[in-house]
């Protein structure tokens, strides 16, 4: 059995933050979970009392980059999943993550789909959905997803990958594991980074994780204030010439309706 650490990062006093660490308290198969945050609290530190967490506290300022990095850097296993707050995962991903490893240990990635929860309640599954997991399909072929054309193909017209259904092979990838100029695309330009290195990229076509929009959901204030399209253009533009950029932008753009 591999050593796999849940790293929940935490941003302020989130109304979602225990279902998320009960999800996770309610694997099948038992995995570390750790709570983490630059934003530390009285209800943080007592959630984490109340559920036997170890509580991590990163100094300086918020930072998606350097909290995810803090998380995951807090992590004593092999295997780490960067646990968004908002989100809740299905009792058998833990199962899902083992199950990957035993049969490919030279797995760097792992993805699953998803469902989107949207004012309380799951959604149908739309045009966002769709999009990802049409992006997806070279990963379905395990044999072949350890070939570098095979990885950047699923992330070539965008990125397919949920982030916080990631879990990734700390002794394979090292530290820091995200390191890019981004803010919202950061997890795509990370992803491309590591297509290139050695390791498989292992997807589990099945939703193990409620994925939360809302209100306060950093994905919709990207959008809102226009600055996910601005980075998701530098990411086609470092893959593809300017004109074919801009036009899978536009496509791309369709999948944003999920978060209005």
């Amino acid at each position: 059995m591999f050593t796999h650490t849940f790293a929940i990062c935490a941003y302020k006093d989130s109304p979602y933050l225990e279902a998320c660490i009960r999800s996770l308290k309610r694997q099948t198969v038992a995995a570390e979970v750790i709570l983490c945050t630059s934003t530390p609290s009285p209800y943080l530190e007592k959630t984490a009392k109340k559920y036997g967490l170890p509580y991590f506290v990163r100094e300086g300022e918020s930072d998606i980059q350097a909290d995810w990095n803090f998380a995951y850097g807090k992590a004593d296993s092999r295997l780490v999943t960067i646990a968004h707050q908002d989100d809740c995962y299905h009792r058998d991903y833990a199962y899902n993550v083992q199950r990957a490893w035993e049969k490919y240990q030279d797995i760097s990635v792992f993805t699953t789909d998803c469902v989107i929860v949207k004012n309380g309640r799951v959604q149908r599954r739309g045009m966002f959905l769709l999009i990802k997991k049409l992006l997806r399909m070279p990963l379905r072929f395990h044999g072949l997803a350890h070939y570098g054309w095979m990885k950047r193909a699923a992330l070539a017209f965008g990125n397919p990958l949920i982030c916080p259904s990631a879990t990734y092979d700390k002794e394979r990838l090292g530290m820091p594991l995200f390191d890019s100029s981004y803010k919202f695309a950061l997890d795509w330009d990370t992803m491309w980074a590591l297509a290139g290195r050695p390791g498989r990229f292992y997807c589990v076509e099945r939703p193990l994780i409620a994925y939360r929009i809302h209100e306060g959901a950093t994905t919709k204030e990207f959008i809102e204030n226009h600055h996910r399209g601005e980075e998701e253009l530098g990411m086609y533009q470092k893959i593809w010439p300017k004109a074919v950029a801009k036009c899978l932008l536009v496509f791309y753009q369709r999948a944003y309706g999920a978060y209005r």
